[in-house]
């Protein structure tokens, strides 16, 4: 054979096409597989990318998410603080109160919510409205209130239909209550639903069955008696019904505030006074309030629970005004219980001396004006003490006219008498004190009529019981005395009770024993117009006091030369009667204002009242006398 024989063949053109076409085609194949295969990896990098986040970076997270799915967890109102009394008697508590609550995040549909519920424990209109009201304007989390104070039979029912109610729970709070209801209410005060303005400054305030204080003690201590929040949670199938409490951190609970006042005392003076009286004893040496009652009054719990449209409209008509607290808000001329300032003013200022005489004609002429005594047949001739045992008024026109008004108001705000004063309630007021440049600045001039008149306590004074109370403990102590009612806090006292914890008024002391011998005869000795009120022997102390009546009627000449009686006028017309006193006179322990209004007389009517209330001071609150140390027996020979 021939080499060239054996050379392989050379393909034929259509091999070689068919070849290409294969190539080509596995090379198709190869690139879709990788692109295949790099879309397949992508995916599962995705996948596992995902995965690892879902496990791991956010598996805490999603666990928790559905950890909620079966635990529901809410936020518990902690208990408010209480108030107690001097002896630590509960004067406003709480008790338990079971209640429907909603949660609007856990209902699809709270209207429907709400009407599934009223037709299981009846919603009057204004309840639907106030529930929606207040989904509308707190977070979806918060729990609602929808009723309050079920019974065993409502909550049964409740329970029962818990599937067709989502979002509806039942729940254990408490409510207020006021044991000493009205006797307490002007000095406890009262809670009320936070306001929506309120809401926003303490998240603790959109719990359900939260309060505020909105009058008395429960307003100034608030933030004190309010307390911090606890929580609680519970396991909860899909429907959203209660199977057990899984945990439970209990707020804590506010603070209790103890007050000066004792609420047995309170209730026996509030049994004495009649409409328009209005009464405040003191701690003559601390300025501790030991009583403070006003008549008449109203009962605290109305607030908790809503005031009704009619029993609000009750209180506003009745020209009584039981809202009021006549002992702090009540404004008064002071009358003849002013007459201490005016001659302490005169003493200090040397316009007169303690032996000094004036003599009273029974009036005195000022220009064309006649300004009268008391006595139409005058006093004649009387010095500083005698003058006030017999209460005589002209000698204290001519004071204030010696003095003149600027140096008569100095002396008053010393006594704590239209300045404010350190007294925790809210509102009090603090009164006026007529100054020369006050009158000007209404555009009027002062006249000396004007600082004559105010000699005697008239004319454009106005002042509080508080007020007058204040000023018989500062005139019985010659100290700065500050009334409060906050005893303790916590059960940490907040004041001492030693006087010389207070100021010195920086009155000569003779000068202060003068007025209080002048006070003392006004109630002990023979003549003083307030002997009524003398204590009775088995009290073992005598009371130093000033008696005062206030014309809200300006009585005519006419009048007066017709033999005018005020007993003949209308109620309503009748002058005010006050009394201010301290007791026992050697060694004070106890301050007393009374007023009453249209009383007709301060020794007919105030004095009296003032003599019952220190007696009850005394038997309930003097420290009973030490037992005598005992006998040491003689040692015989």
């Amino acid at each position: 054979m021939n080499w060239k024989d054996s050379r392989p063949l050379r393909p034929l053109a259509g091999e070689r096409t068919v070849r290409k076409e294969e190539e080509r085609r596995r090379g198709v194949f190869t690139r879709r597989a990788l692109v295949l295969g790099g879309l397949q990896l992508g995916a599962f990098g995705f996948l596992g990318h995902r995965l690892y986040k879902l496990q791991v970076e956010q598996g805490a997270r999603y666990a928790t998410l559905a950890e909620e799915n079966r635990i529901s967890a809410r936020l518990l109102a902690p208990p408010r603080g209480r108030v107690l009394d001097r002896q630590g008697k509960v004067v406003a508590g709480n008790r338990l109160n079971w209640r429907a609550l909603l949660v609007a995040e856990q209902s699809a549909d709270v209207a429907a919510t709400l009407e599934t519920f009223s037709k299981i424990v009846p919603l009057e209109a204004h309840e639907r409205a106030r529930v929606e009201r207040e989904v509308r304007r707190r977070r979806r989390f918060v729990p609602v209130i929808v009723r309050e104070f079920l019974t065993w039979e409502d909550m049964a029912r409740i329970e029962v239909n818990a599937p067709d109610l989502p979002g509806i729970s039942v729940d254990l709070g408490t409510t207020r209550e006021y044991p000493e209801a009205e006797h307490m209410a002007h000095i406890v005060g009262y809670v009320a639903p936070p306001a929506e303005a309120d809401i926003g400054e303490d998240p603790l305030l959109e719990l359900p069955g939260i309060r505020v204080g909105r009058a008395g003690i429960e307003r100034a201590h608030d933030r004190l008696l309010r307390g911090q929040a606890g929580s609680v949670q519970f396991e909860v199938n899909a429907v959203g019904r209660v199977i057990r409490e899984l945990d439970r951190r209990e707020g804590v609970p506010g603070q209790d505030v103890q007050v000066s006042v004792d609420a047995d005392l309170q209730r026996v003076i509030r049994g004495k006074i009649e409409e328009g009286t209005s009464v405040v004893l003191m701690d003559a040496r601390n300025g501790e309030v030991l009583a403070m009652a006003s008549q008449p009054s109203f009962d605290p719990t109305v607030f908790n629970t809503g005031v009704s449209a009619a029993q609000w409209r009750e209180w506003t008509r009745n020209r009584a005004t039981p809202l009021i607290n006549k002992a702090t808000n009540g404004l008064y001329a002071p009358g003849s219980t002013f007459k201490m300032v005016v001659a302490l003013a005169a003493l200090e200022a040397r316009v007169v001396g303690p032996g000094e005489r004036v003599s009273c004609p029974g009036h005195m002429d000022l220009g064309n004006a006649r300004f009268h005594c008391w006595n139409r047949n005058g006093h004649g001739a009387l010095d500083v003490r005698q003058a006030l045992k017999y209460s005589c008024d002209v000698f204290f026109y001519e004071m204030a006219k010696r003095l003149g008004i600027d140096r008569i108001a100095a002396m008053a705000r010393r006594f704590g008498l239209g300045v404010d004063l350190e007294i925790e309630l809210p509102g009090v007021r603090r009164g006026l004190m007529p100054t020369r440049a006050w009158r000007e600045a209404q555009g009027k001039p002062w006249a000396l009529g004007d600082t004559v008149v105010h000699g005697i306590g008239q004319g454009f004074y106005q002042l509080t019981p508080l007020a007058l109370a204040t000023m018989a403990a500062r005139l019985a102590t010659g100290r700065a005395v500050q009334p409060h009612l906050t005893k303790a806090i916590g059960g940490r006292t907040t004041r001492g009770s030693r006087p010389e914890e207070w100021p010195s008024l920086g009155i000569n002391d003779r000068d202060l024993r003068l007025v209080r011998d002048a006070m003392w005869a006004v109630v002990n000795e023979e003549g003083g117009t307030a002997r009524v009120a003398r204590l009775p022997g088995t009290i073992g102390a005598q009371m130093a006091g000033k008696t005062g009546t206030t014309q809200v009627r300006r009585v005519t000449r006419e009048q007066r030369e017709r033999g005018f009686r005020v007993e003949t006028m209308p109620r309503e017309w009748r002058p005010h009667a006050l009394f201010v006193a301290y007791a026992p006179h050697d060694n004070p322990q106890f301050a007393v204002s009374v007023v009453v209004e249209h009383g007709t007389s301060g020794s007919g009517a105030a004095a009296p009242l003032a003599r019952d209330v220190m007696t009850e001071a005394f038997q309930r609150l003097r420290p009973a006398a030490p037992p005598p140390p005992p006998r040491v027996a003689e040692r015989t020979g």
